[in-house]
């Protein structure tokens, strides 16, 4: 599995061979044994290049699993377990743009011996079929088969340009929004009923308008171009509020808060990768605000 993994990493058998110092032949002889073993090709051989077949990409996935859990644990016996390998890793679009990747170089120094893999979409994608270690999901948990440990709180705020305030007034009043146009984010949870907490409880509003959408993304671009009023993490435009470019509104009713979750599967040997990542977010967000 070792000489399979690097010969595939170096792109070649004499490679490897150097690196193992022994034969090329001994290195390719491994392969054709372990090919044999299985059953299937996992190579296509040319003078120039290894590729992969389909079964050979989906070995290599799991060796590279399977070597990075015999590493954790040969380290974890003796005494000093390591976070090392690749961390496969999901998240949001936007919230992987803004609040993880600025974060990886601080991360990626303190642990040299871990790389990133990061996957980012704006749908709760399946961690064992995607194969990730790890995913940073927010709101509500639903799935009982997964672990979740909170690592912090995206405080939601309802915003629009000032251009667009001073074209259709600002709303005194969730109920009022009902007048104005209103960008809806179609992967919320509830949809384009928008929660509030009042004096009096929580409010719940029907939202519509001329404009919604899946991305998070077009979220932000939707507001900046004056499309209309949105509800939306404080993160996602922190500077341009603070420069005054957006104009926060309904400051008496705040949007319901949406918790910020580290989310893993459940096995009986966590690497050390997952749970580094997760202290180092964790203490990532308590020193920011908006998070």
């Amino acid at each position: 599995m070792q000489s399979f993994v690097r010969a595939i990493e170096l792109n070649s058998f004499s490679a490897v061979a150097r690196e193992q110092q022994t034969t090329q032949p001994t290195i390719s002889k491994q392969i054709a044994a372990l090919e044999k073993q299985l059953g299937v090709q996992l190579l296509i051989r040319s003078t120039t290049n290894l590729s992969l077949t389909e079964e050979g990409k989906k070995y290599y996935q799991y060796c590279q699993q399977i070597l990075e859990t015999v590493a954790e644990a040969e380290a974890s016996l003796r005494g000093k377990e390591q976070a090392i390998g690749i961390l496969r890793l999901g998240c949001s679009v936007l919230f992987g743009q803004m609040q993880i990747v600025p974060r990886l170089k601080t991360f990626i120094s303190r642990y040299p011996d871990v790389k990133i893999d990061l996957m980012m979409a704006d749908y709760f994608v399946n961690i064992v079929e995607e194969g990730l270690d790890l995913c940073i999901r927010i709101g509500n948990i639903q799935d009982n088969s997964l672990i979740s440990h909170r690592i912090g709180t995206t405080r939601r705020v309802t915003v629009a340009t000032k251009r667009y305030f001073e074209q259709a007034g600002e709303p005194q009043t969730p109920e009022e929004l009902v007048h104005h146009h209103c960008i809806v984010y179609t992967r919320l949870s509830t949809g384009n009923e928008w929660h509030f907490q009042g004096k009096d409880g929580i409010i719940k509003v029907q939202v519509g308008g001329q404009f919604q959408t899946n991305s998070s993304i077009a979220i932000r671009a939707a507001v900046l171009s004056d499309l209309g009023i949105a509800v939306v993490p404080v993160w996602m435009f922190g500077d341009e509020i603070n420069r005054g470019d957006l104009k926060v509104v309904l400051s008496d009713y705040q949007p319901t808060s949406l918790p910020i979750h580290a989310v893993y599967r459940r096995s009986r040997f966590y690497p050390a990768k997952i749970t580094c990542f997760i202290d180092f977010l964790a203490e990532e967000f308590k020193l920011d605000p908006w998070v």
